[in-house]
């Protein structure tokens, strides 16, 4: 064997032993990040998993947390400079010391390596809204919807918060434009606070206030729900296209409605307590089959 393939040979299998360290620290730096460290101390993934891990523990314990786990961390930016934790830390540490714009630098140097991260996105949508730049907080309230899991259904209510305020309005009719499924969970939201009514009328689409609107329904139960039945039912007439005949408190009372919906035109119903159907002339043919109790009509 001559010099030349024996060097080969070992160069070789020391790439081999560095990729194999390598990938045993990505597998273990998230989950077991004491190995992560014994398997190659002072990798940045092992440093940075470590660190985090000290940081979380001690907020559990609400004690103050080491300066070994910041010494790694800045060790490790250091090393991996596209690594998003090291920002995202430095941003936190920041915020605390009331240092709001070096946190919010730092957290858009986050965001930058890693478009993904949620933790930029949350801390950047909280800095943006406390400065009052309302616009770049709906952005990243945008992208949390798109990165977490059920994020529309999770990010709804907390927009339904933010629509409390009339002076959020135009922001978030633009926000809503672009992103329907927002809108959707946003005006779920809001369906279900009586005291929220008003912005949900401001803020929905012209074009899907009819009768087919999915938060009509949710919104009628909450305001019947609170006694305001008068509101509930000039709501239901205005997005049904009924005409209410003032003083009259039964809807078609000729039954020749067949489209607007509950919960002031008729529910028919044809079920094993019997049948309850339209017929002409202005009457309701009912069948009770006799067996059990229920409602027809």
């Amino acid at each position: 064997m001559t010099a030349r393939r024996t060097i080969a040979i070992l160069i070789a299998l020391l790439i081999s032993v560095e990729i194999v360290r390598n990938a045993a620290i990505l597998a273990f730096a998230g989950s077991k990040p004491d190995l992560a460290v014994r398997i190659w101390k002072g990798h940045p993934a092992a440093e940075i998993s470590a660190a985090m891990t000290k940081i979380a523990v001690a907020s559990r314990h609400r004690q103050p947390v080491p300066a070994s786990a910041f010494s790694m961390i800045v060790d490790a930016a250091r090393k991996e400079p596209l690594a998003p934790e090291p920002f995202l830390v430095r941003g936190v540490q920041a915020e605390l010391a009331g240092k709001g714009s070096v946190a919010q630098e730092a957290f858009e140097a986050a965001q930058w390596r890693d478009p993904r991260s949620l933790a930029a996105a949350y801390f950047l949508a909280d800095r943006y809204f406390r400065t009052g730049d309302s616009e770049r907080g709906l952005h990243e309230v945008a992208a949390l919807a798109r990165l977490a899991p059920n994020g529309p259904s999770v990010v709804g209510p907390y927009l339904a918060a933010y629509a409390a305020n009339p002076a959020n309005w135009p922001a978030l009719r633009r926000l809503f434009r672009t992103n329907p499924m927002l809108a959707d969970e946003a005006l779920a939201a809001l369906a279900s606070n009586a005291g929220t009514v008003p912005a949900l009328l401001a803020l929905a689409d012209p074009r899907e206030k009819s009768a087919s609107a999915s938060w009509l329904p949710p919104l009628l139960n909450t305001l019947t729900a609170a006694g305001k039945y008068d509101e509930a039912r000039a709501i239901w007439g205005r997005m049904s296209g009924a005409q209410l005949t003032p003083g009259r408190l039964i809807y078609d009372t000729g039954f020749s409605d067949r489209t607007s919906p509950p919960p002031f035109n008729w529910t028919l119903a044809s079920s094993t307590v019997g049948l309850a159907e339209r017929q002409a002339g202005g009457r309701l043919h009912v069948l009770f089959y006799g067996q059990e109790d229920g409602f027809l009509a």
